[in-house]
């Protein structure tokens, strides 16, 4: 029996959504071919067929995880994406991991193109924290807070000191973000 039509462009979003997954929460060196097609419910024959190397996956995961984030919350207001992102759900990676907190010093040890994926996600991030009307320099404080302030209570394992982090960040990111 032939493949279908989509049977290539939905087998190739499998392995985003499992690169994805696995790379948000083990790094590049944690997440092998092996587990991501594993993880997809494929053999890793089929891994070539869409991408030529693990860096190349990884790239491409990046902003795979990022648009899932973004599809996720674009309706919802500025401040309640504030409060979604410096979450304690989302510190514990109870549903998407964004890869900006989750990667952030794994991406600074990648090749060029990993780095340029993750830049373009940083920039479209600030973009997307900054409402009509607010400065950019206002946009980027707030996107640092929260992806830095994810980042490190990620790495905490003092809830309580977590969450202060997290609270203070959604104190410094929501400043000024009803006045706009």
């Amino acid at each position: 029996m032939p493949w279908s039509a989509d049977q290539k462009p939905r087998t190739r979003r499998q392995i985003l959504d499992a690169a994805a997954t696995l790379f948000t929460r083990h790094g590049f060196e944690g997440a092998s071919i092996d587990a991501v097609m594993s993880q997809a419910g494929l053999t890793r024959g089929a891994f070539y067929a869409h991408f030529s190397s693990e860096g190349e996956l990884y790239a491409e995961a990046l902003g795979h995880a990022a648009r899932t984030s973004v599809t996720r919350l674009k309706d919802v207001e500025p401040h309640e994406r504030v409060l979604d992102y410096l979450s304690d759900s989302h510190r514990r990676g109870d549903d998407v991991n964004c890869p900006l907190a989750c990667l952030v010093s794994d991406v600074a040890q990648q090749d060029e193109r990993v780095r340029e994926a993750y830049t373009r996600l940083f920039a479209g991030f600030v973009t997307h924290c900054q409402p009509a009307g607010e400065d950019r320099r206002r946009a980027l404080q707030r996107a640092v807070s929260m992806i830095g302030g994810m980042a490190i209570a990620r790495t905490l394992n003092d809830d309580a000191l977590a969450e202060e982090v997290l609270a203070a960040c959604r104190d410094l990111a929501l400043g000024n973000i009803h006045d706009n």
